[in-house]
């Protein structure tokens, strides 16, 4: 029997979520306060002894207790639920045990089972509540009911747990209608106990050498290992058979040096001749042998060199903790013999701490190989748990399938307007339901499937912190990556501290990360080049102000509808942003270059000539270069400026990195400089005189 999905109801950021597990590992990502560890606590609380607070209620959920206090209405009063939905094989031995324990069961593939937390008698609480805080002549009370349940243990005082059997049923319209049957407290109990065990290795491990509470030395992990999964009959007579002689050796050494001592207090006349004799012994047991009286070394056999536990890497031991762990969890509870959990269920947080890329990527695999080991010992190789990893580790992210991952976001309440305010609630998607839409590219069809394997193989060799991004960047190539920090800071400098993802995708394949994108709901800005070509005969590139030029750029076809570089010029800022989809185009736009009395329009075809036209002024000083003598008239220099940067002894990237080296202040093309202000007014809220005219930008000399 596999846990198939859970829905998270009125828990902390989780307003209502749904999220559906893999039958091996489930991976949960997204950035920083998205609900993650949120997703992992409601099972700690309902199924790992920890107590509920008052503050695990979501946000919007605050004021139903307020409300309560005004109707009296019982039904006003929040509840916090997690819906469990297994799977089960009909054939399998599970099956059978499945239903002794729901005899009732209607549906023979799953089974539901729903715990949820709330107010035991709401009567009560009124009473104790106006008791304890009564209305002042104005209705005020020293305390909201809500920070009366907050403090003192109120909350559990007031609260219980309640259990039920769910079915689904097909409702009128084809819509699922989820039945719940409640249970008696004790069988909800039986039930949850004998379904699902729930276990936890959590993020903050502290695996140091100080010998305190916090700690978790590796050698107390060994030594709890042993006592909980190696003391058994065979181990133990052997364990028990070295620790009796080193007793026996021991307590002969104890008489020979407290033998003085002895004779000392005989003198005394205590004992007196009538009393026994004093006597210590050793008795030592292999547990407290393992855990009091030894200690974990790293041993260098060729120079016979040990070093105590303290002197190796915190990423060792972590490793090595985990593996403890996992090990430890899965052989506990193959080792319960009457009664075991049909399933398991291991949350593992932020694997990656103290870890480098390498084994990061290699840890999925190693903890599987771990567990297999434990299964084999026991000859129960089916008998595999489930792991859930929550990480921000793009190299974790990277060894899994795609399918596997949860993707977490955080978004506004339910009953707030979008972008108002702060949000206090998140989304969870899972990437197994993600399906690309069929694209067209040069009128060929390209099929949902090669999309999404085109996605998988970018985001794989990338290593992409997709997920851990507040928005996305997708740029032409590597020129515009190297000079991305340097953009933002000199146009829109407050998105330094958002968390932004550039990837180099070309004018080609941006596209393909639309459906993608949007499905996750993350803004995104699209930083590509016109890429005129011929309008007729041979599709060749040419200048982008040749009459009737068209775009050779399938992202700008697909994204802005748009075949001609005339008809792109026709767009407007405004134009350019797609508020539904959250995305906003941005391309090369015309630059008039004023130089002396001369003045001409330049089209930039490309990122590196939109630099040239733009700071026109420091390519004809020297200060920034091509690589070539700029002409002496504006037409001559337009044309040459073009035809070097086409050409191909010219070097992109040593183009910008002679950028970042030098001290020229050259100008950030306006059409990035208008897109960049718009990811940052979307991110961080719009500022006074924000925004960069839509009119072409005019360089003078």
């Amino acid at each position: 029997m596999r846990l198939s999905k859970v829905s998270i109801r009125n828990f902390r950021r989780l307003e209502y979520v749904v999220i559906d597990i893999e039958d091996k590992e489930t991976i949960f990502v997204g950035p920083n306060n998205s609900g993650k560890t949120s997703a992992t606590a409601i099972f700690r609380c309902f199924l790992g002894g920890r107590n509920f607070a008052a503050h695990d209620f979501s946000a919007a959920r605050i004021a139903d207790f307020e409300r309560f206090l005004a109707s009296g209405n019982a039904t006003d009063l929040p509840e916090i639920s997690l819906d469990l939905w297994f799977t089960i094989d009909p054939n399998s031995i599970a099956f059978g045990r499945v239903f002794t324990l729901l005899p009732k069961l209607s549906d023979f593939t799953q089974v539901g089972f729903r715990l949820s937390y709330g107010i035991e008698d709401a009567k009560k609480l009124h009473e104790q509540y106006n008791s304890a805080y009564p209305a002042d002549n104005d209705g005020k009370r020293a305390k909201t009911l809500f920070q009366y349940l907050a403090a003192d243990g109120n909350l559990s005082h007031h609260s219980i747990v309640r259990y039920a059997s769910l079915e689904e049923k097909v409702a009128e319209g084809a819509e699922i209608e989820v039945l719940a049957i409640p249970l008696e407290p004790n069988e909800g109990k039986r039930l949850v106990k004998h379904l699902v065990r729930v276990e936890f290795i959590d993020a903050q491990r502290n695996i140091n050498d100080d010998d305190d509470s916090r700690s978790n030395r590796l050698s107390t992990a060994f030594a709890s290992f042993y006592r909980k999964n190696l003391e058994q009959a065979e181990y133990a007579a052997e364990a028990h058979k070295v620790i009796d002689q080193n007793n026996r050796q021991l307590t002969e050494h104890y008489q020979i040096q407290f033998k003085p001592l002895f004779d000392l207090i005989k003198g005394l006349g205590v004992p007196s001749v009538n009393d026994r004799e004093l006597r210590i012994i050793s008795s030592l047991s292999p547990e407290t042998a393992l855990r009091g009286s030894t200690e974990l070394l790293y041993v260098d056999a060729g120079r016979e060199h040990e070093l105590p536990e303290l002197y190796n890497g915190l990423g060792f031991k972590n490793l090595i903790y985990m593996a403890i762990q996992a090990r430890h969890f899965h052989s506990q509870w193959l080792m319960t013999a009457e009664n075991r959990p049909l399933c398991l269920l291991i949350f593992i947080e932020e694997p990656e701490v103290h870890l480098h890329a390498q084994v990061q990527q290699t840890f999925i695999a190693n903890i599987w190989s771990v567990i297999d080991q434990s299964a084999k010992a026991v000859e129960l190789p089916h008998m595999v748990p489930q792991l859930v990893v929550t990480t921000h580790s793009s190299h974790v992210l990277n060894a899994v399938d795609f399918e596997k991952v949860r993707y977490f976001q955080r978004r506004h309440l339910i009953d707030k307007a979008p972008n108002n305010g702060i949000r206090n609630a998140s989304d969870v998607r899972s990437l197994r339901a993600f399906q690309p839409e069929i694209d067209v590219v040069n009128g060929t069809p390209v099929l949902p499937v090669e999309s999404l394997a085109f996605l998988k193989r970018y985001l794989r060799l990338t290593h992409c912190d997709l997920f851990f991004a507040d928005a996305v960047i997708l740029v032409e190539g590597a020129v515009e990556k190297l000079l991305m920090p340097s953009m933002i800071e000199k146009s829109a400098n407050r998105l330094r501290s958002t968390y932004i993802t550039v990837l180099e995708v070309g004018g080609a394949y941006a596209h393909r990360f639309e459906g993608l994108l949007e499905f996750l709901h993350i803004p995104y800005l699209v930083i590509t080049d016109i890429d005129s070509v011929n309008p007729t005969g041979y599709p060749s590139a040419c200048r982008a102000d040749v009459e009737g030029a068209r775009t050779s750029n399938a992202s700008l076809k697909k994204l802005c509808g748009k075949e001609t570089v005339g008809d792109l010029m026709t767009m407007s800022a405004t134009d350019k942003v797609d508020s539904e989809k959250d995305r906003c185009v941005a391309f090369q736009m015309d630059v008039m270059v004023k130089e002396n009395d001369a003045h001409l329009m330049m089209r930039p075809r490309t990122f590196e000539e939109a630099i040239a036209y733009e700071s026109f002024t420091l390519l004809r000083s020297g200060a920034i270069s091509v690589g070539i003598s700029v002409p002496n008239t504006l037409s001559e220099a337009y044309q040459d400026i073009y035809d070097r940067i086409r050409s191909d002894n010219f070097k992109k990237t040593d183009f910008a990195m002679s950028l970042l080296a030098g001290n020229a202040n050259w100008s950030v093309p306006v059409y990035i400089a208008e897109g960049l202000a718009w990811l940052e007014t979307r991110l961080c809220g719009p500022t006074p005189n924000a925004g960069v005219s839509e009119a072409a930008s005019e360089i003078s000399a």
